[in-house]
């Protein structure tokens, strides 16, 4: 299947033939993040290996290639967010770039564009790398910056699942020493906001940390950006390769903090997380040595936010995470020392909030600077590149405003999450909690105007529309195994019934239609070849599981739809392309009645393009439109329309 190029015009995707495009995609894949084939967090690991894996294979073996971006294709994706790793390109040492991923990701690439998928590079990260609990920067990173990653979790530094965890235990939950989704607190814990505050401020916070003659910033964003301009090389040519994104879920680490304040609970325009509350200077003690007390925090829903519950000794065996021979550079500045009682002081109590006499701000300062690093790195490529932009995670929706003087085809791909549903992994479509609002939200309805609230704080923020930006939504999506597993439990007893996974179903339903009210594009979290059922294992990192498609599931290896985990909640009809400009589009599930709304442009010769999936239709449907000519093609899952005058121009489709 040929692909053309697509491109940005007044805030829309729009394709060679003029119509707008709506992107409606996944992301490939959750275990991308591991090396191939043994990497996943249910193995035990002291990283030890780390310059000589292999991530060739992920997200399958290019044998399974046309089985998975068929089945992507066939429930009628358009677009991947197709996941790559730092990590997985220089694994072996500084400038070692590993030739045969890269020509393995290249073939991925080409191959999803065969399959009528189009395609953005996600340079993914997730609280900086496997070795401080997530994904991202390769382990020689450490060695370079004078930091013991096997030091970094018993030091209370960061929670690391292979640190963490008994393996011996047979329990797979062990909420005790390893809570489920606990690994996004290492956004707020010490190594974390030390490699972040180095990677994006190292020139203003540590000016005297230099590696091989470079600032500590511009050695470590070199490095990166020097992997991203590979790939780049490889893929220049595919024109089913819409652009890159800049870096996953980037955080501001300690910048804009004072030296006793604490992210998420002195600050209003973050989400706090809960356990340990770290300040920079506590951080900072504990990472030399030092045990310290260190509060602890708890959502409190009575009072709508996280509070202060208890106070904890971290790191209470002086474990130090500097190798021996290497200083913490913050120390070197003077920024923090200890008096002569043993307790840390602030030396320099603004030295992350205010430079060179103006106080900072992190979007402004350092992230939108960056972003123009990777735009004018990877343009000199292919300049006709979108580049895909997002905030930091624990603000963009609490804090929607984005940053002037972005560079020109940006589009905006945060992400955005049920908050209860994905952390406590628990879901009833008729109470939740709203993170944002801070308030109750109870009946199906309500659930789906917080979602659409939400997600349209972006779009309601001051000038937005006068950007003309683009919103694709980079993430969303739900654990499949929330509220205990009962859909697991049901599956391995012998009921195959799709009614085990109607409650997923019914929370992926409340999902697009809110995508769909605010007619954005984007692309779920995620598809993975390699989940599995078992609790331990999931998406094969750090126990999630939000994929799609599990082999556990394949009954039938000739069925597309085999191994798909309540595609009824995803799999629906949508509008791809449109003659014209789209007003409403909406999905009545119980109904079986899909509904587009546009203004045709006749002048378009191209055809309105809509997926009909037969899921959704399994006895076909019925068809009605004034002024247009409607062509169905059952066997692709298409309806094609073509308008004869311009206007206002309403199609329905109608299960029968």
């Amino acid at each position: 299947m040929k692909l053309t190029r697509i491109h940005m015009d007044a805030g829309h995707f729009v394709d060679a033939e003029g119509r707008t495009v709506i992107l409606r995609g996944v992301n490939l894949g959750g275990d991308c993040k591991l090396p191939y084939p043994d990497g996943g967090t249910h193995h035990p690991s002291d990283f030890s290996d780390h310059r000589e894996v292999s991530f060739v294979g992920r997200p399958f073996p290019l044998e399974e290639a046309d089985e998975h971006l068929g089945r992507l294709r066939h429930w009628g994706f358009n677009c991947l967010r197709l996941l790559t790793t730092w990590e997985a390109i220089e694994h072996a040492g500084p400038g070692q770039l590993d030739q045969a991923y890269l020509d393995y990701y290249t073939e991925v690439c080409r191959r999803a564009g065969e399959h009528g998928l189009y395609l953005f590079v996600d340079f993914h990260q997730d609280v900086w790398s496997r070795m401080t609990g997530g994904s991202g920067a390769p382990g020689w990173i450490f060695e370079a910056l004078g930091m013991d990653l096997r030091r970094l979790g018993e030091a209370d530094a960061a929670i690391v699942m292979q640190q963490a965890y008994d393996y011996d235990d047979p329990r797979p939950r062990q909420e005790e020493r390893y809570p489920q989704m606990c690994w996004s607190r290492n956004y707020y814990y010490p190594a974390n906001c030390i490699l972040w505050t180095l990677f994006f401020g190292g020139r203003d916070f540590a000016p005297h940390f230099e590696i091989e003659g470079q600032n500590v910033q511009d050695f470590l964003q070199g490095h990166y950006l020097a992997c991203q301009r590979a790939v780049a090389e490889r893929v220049a040519e595919l024109p089913n390769v819409l652009g890159f994104d800049t870096l996953n879920e980037p955080s501001c680490g300690f910048i804009g903090l004072g030296m006793e304040e604490r992210r998420g609970i002195n600050r209003g325009a973050e989400l706090a997380m809960p356990g340990l509350s770290w300040s920079p200077l506590r951080a900072l003690f504990a990472c030399d040595g030092n045990p310290v007390r260190v509060p602890v925090v708890e959502v409190s829903y009575l009072r709508g936010n996280f509070v202060d519950v208890a106070r904890q000794v971290a790191n209470p065996r002086a474990v130090r995470v500097w190798l021996d021979g290497h200083q913490d550079p913050f120390l070197q500045e003077r920024v923090w020392g200890t008096s002569s009682e043993g307790v840390p002081v602030a030396l320099k109590p603004d030295h992350f909030r205010v430079v060179d006499g103006r106080e900072i701000d992190f979007e402004r300062d350092y992230l939108l600077p960056f972003l123009h690093r990777v735009t004018d790195n990877v343009r000199q490529v292919n300049p006709e590149w979108m580049i895909f932009f997002e905030k930091d995670g624990n603000t963009t929706f609490v804090d929607p405003a984005l940053p002037e003087g972005l560079p020109e085809r940006t589009v905006y791909a945060p992400h955005w999450y049920d908050l209860i549903t994905l952390m406590m992994k628990r879901f009833s479509p008729f109470a939740s909690y709203d993170a944002i609002a801070r308030k109750p939200v109870l009946g199906q309805k309500a659930l789906l105007e917080m979602y659409i609230s939400q997600l349209s704080r972006v779009q309601r923020t001051p000038g937005w529309a006068e950007r003309q930006v683009p919103l694709l939504l980079g993430e969303f999506g739900i654990p499949f195994d929330f509220n205990g597993g009962r859909a697991y439990a049901a599956w391995a007893k012998g009921d195959h019934d799709a009614r085990i996974w109607r409650h997923q179903v019914r929370a992926l339903e409340l999902m697009y239609d809110a995508v769909d009210a605010l007619l954005v594009s984007s692309t779920q979290w995620n598809y993975t070849a390699t989940n599995r059922n078992d609790p331990r294992v999931g998406d094969g990192w750090n126990q999630e599981d939000l994929s799609v498609f599990s082999r556990d599931q394949q009954d039938d290896p000739s069925d597309p739809d085999s191994g798909g985990r309540a595609i009824t909640g995803f799999v629906r009809p949508f509008a791809r392309r449109i003659q014209g400009t789209p007003t409403s589009m909406r999905f009545e599930s119980r109904k079986g009645l899909f509904t587009l709304e546009y203004e045709a442009d006749p002048a378009i010769e191209a055809a309105t393009e809509i997926y009909a999936p037969r899921c959704q239709f399994p006895d076909g449907f019925e068809m009605a439109a004034v002024g247009v000519e409607l062509t169905a093609e059952p066997d692709a899952q298409l309806v094609y329309a073509r308008a004869r005058r311009a206007g206002p121009t309403k199609i329905t489709l109608r299960r029968r």
